[in-house]
């Protein structure tokens, strides 16, 4: 294929006219070479490809804190705000890229959202990668996450048993309660209650895709900070569009959602693990200070 037309295709979100100078440029290179735009480009073929915008312009983040490793095995403490693997056409820093500078050969073993934080396991080997992606499958695992909810919870605990399915609006990745969806747990416990926020403990006992969140705002309860569920699609629209700014922090509550994984036990060859991560210093400033709120930034 020529290879404007295979940037046009794969950098949707660039003109094609951002992408031609990029390449007359001398912007695109292949084995050091600057490419034209009539070239052809093939599988296995490595381009570097340097035009402003597509990827990040600084350096990388730091690495994430290690909070165990031993064995093939990887756990860290992942921020908010970092993608664990680059999505879309528009290159970013991701836990995985900036593990396998470590690591080369290490994996996911499962996924947090971008804005969620918390534990986080990796692996180095392919055997253990697939031993504890089976043992999620076949529930063997436990997760437990903490969070800050909007509105004081009436109730200590609380099952959480709706199935969930595509919430088919607006928002194509967004989920929703719904009678035909999946099958979901989350069990509920109310650890404390101030100024309009609750502060709880969740238990997954299955992993729809933000099951968390489509919960408890079906529940009446949405995650503080959240851009996308018991908030107008607007929101998340908008941050879609142009980032989050002003706006989507006063109409979520705060600068990102408030989940964080917690705790994390995962059966291993030898033994079973159960690794902890601390609740983020911004999570404690926010549940201690919400006044603060939603402008409060910070880790």
């Amino acid at each position: 294929m020529r290879l404007d037309l295979f940037l046009s295709r794969w950098f949707r979100d660039f003109s094609r006219s951002k992408l031609a100078r990029g390449i007359k440029g001398g912007e695109v290179c292949c084995d050091g070479r600057a490419l034209r735009s009539g070239a052809r480009v093939r599988g296995g073929q490595e381009l570097h490809i340097t035009i402003p915008g597509i990827a990040p312009d600084g350096d990388p983040p730091p690495f994430p804190p290690v909070l165990y490793e031993a064995d093939g095995l990887l756990v860290v403490d992942k921020p908010a705000g970092m993608l664990c693997h680059p999505a879309g056409s528009s290159f970013t820093w991701a836990l995985v890229g900036l593990a396998r500078e470590r690591y080369p050969d290490v994996e996911l073993v499962h996924r947090l959202d971008r804005d969620t934080s918390g534990c986080i396991a990796l692996t180095t080997t392919s055997e253990l990668n697939r031993h504890l992606k089976l043992a999620i499958k076949e529930g063997r695992t436990r997760k437990v996450y903490e969070a800050i909810v909007k509105g004081e919870i009436p109730w200590e605990r609380m099952r959480m048993t709706g199935p969930i399915g595509p919430a088919g609006g607006v928002i194509r990745i967004q989920m929703a309660v719904r009678a035909d969806g999946k099958s979901a747990r989350t069990d509920v416990t109310v650890v404390e209650r101030r100024a309009g926020y609750t502060r709880i403990r969740c238990r997954i006992h299955t992993g729809r895709t933000h099951q968390i969140r489509v919960h408890l705002a079906h529940a009446g309860f949405p995650l503080l900070g959240d851009r996308m569920y018991g908030v107008d699609p607007e929101v998340f629209l908008h941050t879609l569009e142009g980032g989050a700014d002003a706006s989507t922090r006063e109409a979520a509550g705060a600068p990102h959602h408030a989940l964080h994984a917690s705790e994390l036990e995962l059966p291993l060859p030898g033994g079973t693990v159960v690794i902890r991560a601390p609740f983020p210093p911004a999570l404690t400033r926010w549940w201690e200070h919400p006044e603060r709120l939603p402008h409060d930034g910070g880790s």
